[in-house]
Formats: C-alpha cells, structure tokens, sequence
C-alpha cells in the first residue's frame, strides 16, 4: 500500500509505501497497486491512550472492548491501556487475560490491560501484581483509578513490588477524607451553587506524598490526570530531583473549566460536567498547559469514561463521574496547546504517542515514522472545523462536555500495523 502526500509532523509532502506492517518507504512519486490519497493531511505516530475505561466485563450497557477500540480508532489511536475498575475488578491474571484475548478478537487497536494495584480496588492488600505481570497480557501498568491506594504503607509495598518486572503504579490522587460527599472543585462556584467543594489539596498532598515514596524505593510512578496548579509545582520539583515520575492531563482538563457548571449552555447543574477530578479553574487550566508544553506532565491522556443515559441525565448529586473523550482528544488538544503555539506536531506526537508507550513499555507504538518502523499511523487534517455530534460517536455512550462545539481537526485515517482501520474518517 502506498499513502500518498501526507505530511509527516507536519513537514513537507512525502508518500509512505506500506509492506508486512513496516513502514517499508519514504518518499516523493511512490507508486503501487493499491493507493490512499493522504490529502495533505498531517501523518502521526499512532496515537497511545494511557488511561481509558473500555467498562468489559461488567458494564458493556456503557462500553465494550468492541466499541471502545472502534472509537478509539475512530479518535486517531492505535494502543489503549484499559483501566481495571471492571467488574469483575481486573485484579488477577485471567480477567486482564480476558480483556486482552478480547482486544485481540476485535482489532480495532491493540488493547493493554491495566492492573488493580489493591484486590477488589477496596485498598486492603495487593492484588495478583506478579502474576499479571507474567499473564499473556503482560500488565505492567498498574492502577486502582476511581479509587487513590490512600494507605501510605499499602503504596510503599505496590512501588517496591513493581520493580521486579519494571512495571509502574498509576495514582489516582485523591485524598479521600478531605473530599467525602465533594461534588465539585472547591472554589468560588461552588459556594454559588451550595455543592460541597472538592479541595486542590486533596490531590497535591497525596502526589507529594507518592513522589516522596517513589523516590525512597528508588521505583517508578505515574500521576493520573492531574488538575491543578499545585499539583504541577510538586511534580516539577520532583522532577528537578530525577525521581522517576511521569504525569499525565486530559484533554478536557486541558479546555474545559468549573465555570460551565454554573453557566453551561442548558443552564446551572448539568452533570455533563461531573468529573472526577473535578474541573478546575482558569489559572489551573493555564498551568496545566503550560506543564505540558515544557515537559513536566509528560502525557496526554483520555480518561476516555463512558456511561450509560441514565446514569448522566439525572439530578447532579446522584449522577455518575466521567466523559467520553477518544474522539474528540486530537481536536481538543490542537486547540488548546497547537492553535495557542504552545505545542507544535512534533509536541503532540511526543505526548500522545512516544511518551505513553514508553510509560507503558509497549513495544511497536511510539515509533518514528521512518523506514522499519511499525506501520501504526495517524491521519489528520487540522485544516477543518466541525461542531461535535456525539450521535455520530462510535462509542455506545454520549457523554461528551463539546456537543455543539467547533473543534478544529479530523481524523481521516488510522492504520494499525499497516492495516487501515479507519479510511475517509469511517471504520474499516
């Protein structure tokens, strides 16, 4: 397969001749029998998603491994690490083996399970960690996400329990006393709107406090989504010590702010904005930028978390936490990082393809486009504006913050090791 004139990080015009799922070529006039016109578009490594919730077994009214890897696919991504908050939990080895056998039916992208750091995510003993590590999935990333692993000991025990298979914890930083019954960020809006207030503190005292712990046991820790400006100046300062810490911010973290709970388009208390962690402010929005542009939060990622109507549609004290976000990530990052010159193509491919695979050591994603690479791409077209229809979603759930929304940018095209599974911005 040759596909033709794409702009690889955005450079100059070049064909790409595909062979046995390499990239076997690179250059102008490349010619064969079968042809895909690239349009001009800018050609990425297959985007890498750190942090998505595929809800199988156990939720599939919300998302199965199915769907879930078609909207990612459909979102530009090749590789998603599934999160382990399933139910069952994924804390031993034959439920991450199911998840990744069922990865593997469906091919849409490859799928790698994330393993429960505590049995049942209840935060009392260690889960299955080796034996997962071992299991044909190969778990090396590990995560108790929707819960933090809050016992300091239990967290100490997890990071030096990691280091045998050079596998990594991924803290879900919330300190859960300080946020008991908090529905929002703790701020001015939400003393306007009397919901109990979800402090910056809650997350920047347990990221100090597992920076610290990582650094002891001389092991490895990812931040998950991290939302505020304090969080930032900690990891920066871990950073500046050489702890092997990495970090990483959504997209809607990265656009999105706690106003719109209040002046949202349909009115006060639409949970559509009902995440956790919660939406932050302005400054915070500004800082988390600003740490992605630099390097000190070393990822994007989704937190892509679908649910079901009824679980969102409801009064806003009772509805469920979470947005979907792989269809919509590459646009929501051109605009708040490409189109305010924070970030060039390059940056965009270090942070949602490189530097992911690397956290999880995944072998054939995250590479160069050159010749012998993997032939996992991306297609995108920057050039276009759209409003977001979430009906048009490949994802079964709707929960999307941009319904109605201009967003620059579309995804034409993926391939997974040279084999397309979106064409024309359609599955294959």
């Amino acid at each position: 397969m040759i596909i033709k004139n794409v702009r690889i990080l955005g450079g100059e015009p070049v064909d790409i001749r595909v062979a046995d799922g390499l990239i076997a070529e690179i250059g102008p006039g490349l010619e064969g029998p079968e042809t895909v016109d690239g349009q001009g578009a800018v050609a990425l490594p297959g985007l890498v998603d750190l942090h998505t919730h595929l809800r199988e077994p156990g939720r599939e009214d919300a998302e199965t491994v199915q769907s879930g890897t078609q909207s990612a696919a459909r979102g530009g991504y090749t590789a998603v690490h599934a999160m382990a908050n399933t139910s069952p939990v994924a804390d031993t080895a034959g439920v991450v083996e199911q998840v990744w056998r069922l990865g593997r039916e469906f091919g849409h992208c490859d799928v790698h399970p994330v393993g429960a750091v505590t049995v049942g995510l209840e935060g009392r003993q260690l889960a299955e960690l080796g034996a997962m590590a071992d299991s044909a999935a190969r778990v090396r990333v590990f995560s108790d996400d929707g819960k933090c692993v809050d016992d300091a000991v239990l967290m100490r025990r997890a990071l030096e329990y990691v280091k045998a298979f050079d596998g990594v914890v991924a803290q879900h930083a919330q300190e859960p006393r300080l946020t008991s019954g908090a529905q929002m960020n703790e701020g001015v809006v939400s003393g306007k709107l009397g919901l109990t207030g979800w402090p910056a503190v809650a997350e920047e005292a347990i990221i100090a406090r597992d920076c610290l712990l990582a650094a002891h046991v001389g092991s490895r820790l990812h931040v998950c989504h991290v939302s505020t400006a304090g969080s930032v100046e900690i990891l920066r300062w871990a950073k500046s010590k050489g702890w092997n810490v990495t970090a990483e911010v959504t997209p809607h973290h990265l656009l999105l702010t706690d106003d719109l709970v209040e002046e949202s388009p349909v009115g006060a208390y639409n949970p559509i904005y009902k995440v956790n962690p919660p939406l932050r402010t302005r400054a915070d929005v500004e800082a988390l930028r600003a740490a992605l542009a630099d390097g000190t939060i070393d990822i994007v990622a989704t937190d892509h978390a679908p649910h079901p109507v009824e679980d969102k549609e409801t009064e806003w004290s009772a509805a469920a936490m979470g947005m979907v976000g792989l269809e919509t990530a590459l646009s929501v990052v051109q605009e708040a990082m490409v189109e305010t010159g924070l970030l060039d193509w390059e940056g965009v491919a270090q942070r949602m393809s490189v530097a992911p695979a690397r956290i999880g050591r995944l072998a054939g994603h995250g590479q160069p486009l050159t010749p012998g690479s993997p032939a996992n791409i991306t297609l995108y077209d920057p050039s276009v504006r759209t409003k977001v229809d979430p009906s048009a979603f490949a994802s079964k759930s709707r929960n999307t913050p941009y319904e109605g929304m201009s967003l620059p940018g579309r995804v034409m095209a993926t391939f997974l090791r040279g084999r397309p599974t979106v064409l024309e911005g359609k599955l294959v």
